[in-house]
């Protein structure tokens, strides 16, 4: 749990800091930005501790994905609590919510909107992937 301690305490300033064996990965990138580019870019992320801002479903997916160890969430949805759970990763929190909103405030968030209805890793990434696609045109 050093690597979650060592990525808690430089969240400060960043949005995502992910930590393995006391090498970091920081981002100041907002939403499932940090972890859909690592991914994208092949990076291998099995075994690192992450310290994200808010970590709601869809990033809880993704994080499981990649084999993310623990984490720490200043913020925690409900949904991402029981995504984390199931696939037995260690988390802490500071703020426990029922959900993510959209950067507004007035909806849940579109990226928790596209993994609302499915529980499988590949698919969420893949529905995910799609999603952000779609909001870049």
């Amino acid at each position: 749990m050093i690597d979650l301690q060592t990525a808690k305490a430089n969240l400060s300033g960043h949005t995502l800091v992910l930590c393995k064996n006391g090498n970091l990965i920081l981002s100041t990138l907002k939403g499932i930005a940090p972890v859909m580019n690592l991914i994208t870019e092949n990076a291998n992320l099995n075994g690192y501790s992450a310290a994200d801002l808010i970590v709601g479903k869809a990033v809880a997916m993704l994080f499981a994905r990649c084999g993310i160890r623990a984490v720490y969430a200043q913020t925690l949805s409900k949904p991402g609590k029981a995504i984390l759970e199931k696939y037995n990763i260690p988390y802490e929190y500071g703020t426990l919510t029922e959900s993510i909103k959209n950067r507004v405030g007035t909806d849940v968030c579109p990226m928790e909107k596209t993994v609302m209805n499915t529980e499988d890793l590949s698919e969420a990434f893949r529905l995910l992937k799609a999603k952000v696609e779609e909001l870049r045109q």
